[in-house]
């Protein structure tokens, strides 16, 4: 990979810092993701420290190395808590005391870096980034996985009119104010946060996330271990892979599995979640031979899970656009494999899915029609594999590790560049080599 511009200061390379509770060998996508640009970014010749938790979300190790460096990327992972891990308020909590380990590490380590990025996992942790920038004058730039206090407002943890809600969207205010730059993952959170803070428009960025092309490749069912593994090789597959949470609408794929019921179809569900336990219960009840539940997948099984198909399905429940953006769309992408997405009539992911010519999106509630499209493309193959193939094209255009890293890298360059300016007249200096592309 060419290394971009790369602003130098002190005669060194401008050092990034990322906090987020979740780092592999979690499996939570969060953390996936975050270690996938961290890696990405040291190529391209960015230093990157992270400081995270002990896994809380892994198939096998309990504890990982408290300190960690790959190539151009240290890790320093502190305790992790556990406490009512699987309800929500026990989420709240143990994401409140990573925050003060988090809050705690910053103040004793002398080397924060040259600018601070802080994803929302756990969602309270942009407030760090605002403390040290008051205290340091370290820039810092926030990423927006999900948006709250909204998100808890739609599940009705907490009412919209609670003062507690009030009150966390005036630090948001303050804290994004204060922020040299956002990142938003898609058009509609950009269209959720200026809503709620205008004159912050001009510092937000819509950087959607990925998944590697390379890594995930399309596989022949019939040459598919995964597949062969499962019974999968011979009915058209229908795959849900990833969380079945709160956010997720699993109501109309669970009616449209009812239509189907008699038909030479399957369902395959991996993952876990809020909803997966009612869900299976559900089904059974009905007596649905046709839905297979399996449990998270390794990563180095990924390949073969996620093309173990013939359609790949994404939800998101209603009232949650904007709030989310899910990420298992782009591994299905690379997978090559059409979607039916349900999703709102204003979702970007209808804008996506109109771009590509990759599937078809339904409304929350319509089972009816996506039932209609499952067995469209499970009687017309050369429809299928034309879908998929658009999809898989549109990933390596657009959503690529290498281009969304370029991206990246040059908004944190950009962050330091005008903290830089604006505390001194000095000239910024770069290091030679290919401009960085906005990219799409």
């Amino acid at each position: 990979m060419s290394k971009g511009n790369i602003l130098v200061r002190n005669n060194r390379r401008i050092k990034l810092s990322i906090i987020t509770q979740f780092y592999p060998p979690d499996y939570a996508a969060t953390g996936q993701l975050i270690e996938e640009l961290a890696l990405q970014l040291g190529q391209l010749g960015m230093p990157v420290q992270i400081f995270t938790g002990q896994p809380g979300y892994a198939f096998h190790e309990k504890s990982a190395p408290a300190i960690e460096q790959l190539d151009q990327v240290r890790i320093k992972r502190s305790r992790t808590t556990r406490l009512w891990s699987k309800r929500i308020r026990g989420k709240a909590l143990n994401g409140l005391l990573f925050c003060l380990r988090s809050g705690v590490h910053l103040l004793r380590n002398r080397s924060r870096g040259d600018v601070l990025l802080l994803t929302t996992a756990p969602p309270f942790l942009p407030i760090l980034g605002y403390l040290v920038h008051k205290t340091f004058g370290l820039p810092y730039v926030c990423l927006l996985y999900d948006l709250y206090p909204d998100v808890a407002v739609e599940l009705k943890v907490v009412a919209r009119e609670h003062w507690a809600v009030r009150l966390w969207d005036t630090i948001n205010c303050h804290v994004w104010r204060r922020a040299q730059k956002i990142i938003v993952l898609s058009t509609t959170m950009k269209d959720r946060v200026v809503a709620k803070c205008p004159e912050i428009t001009d510092k937000i960025s819509v950087i959607h996330n990925w998944a590697d092309p390379n890594q995930i490749a399309p596989i022949a069912k019939h040459q598919n271990w995964f597949a062969q593994a499962f019974n999968l090789v011979d009915t058209f597959t229908v795959l849900y892979s990833g969380n079945m949470g709160r956010c997720h609408d699993m109501e109309t794929i669970l009616e449209a599995a009812k239509l189907l019921k008699d038909e030479p179809i399957q369902f395959v569900f991996i993952g876990n979640g809020a909803k997966r336990p009612g869900f299976r219960t559900q089904a059974s009840q009905l007596g649905l031979k046709n839905c297979q539940f399996l449990p998270y997948q390794d990563k180095e099984n990924l390949p073969y899970s996620l093309t173990a198909c013939d359609l790949s399905l994404v939800s998101v429940s209603p009232g949650m656009e904007g709030l989310v953006a899910p990420s298992k769309l782009y591994p299905a992408l690379a997978a090559g494999r059409p979607l039916a997405i349900i999703c709102e009539q204003h979702s970007y992911l209808r804008s996506m899915l109109e771009e590509s010519g990759c599937g078809e999106a339904f409304n929350n509630g319509d089972p009816e029609g996506l039932a209609a499209f499952i067995r469209r493309l499970a009687s017309d193959s050369q429809l299928t594999k034309q879908m998929g193939q658009a999809g898989r094209r549109y990933l390596q255009s657009n959503f690529t590790p290498g281009l969304i890293a370029q991206q990246y890298s040059q908004l944190l360059c950009e962050a330091v560049k005008e903290t830089m300016e604006s505390s001194s007249s000095r000239p910024v200096e770069k290091l030679t080599g290919q401009s960085l592309p906005l990219g799409k």
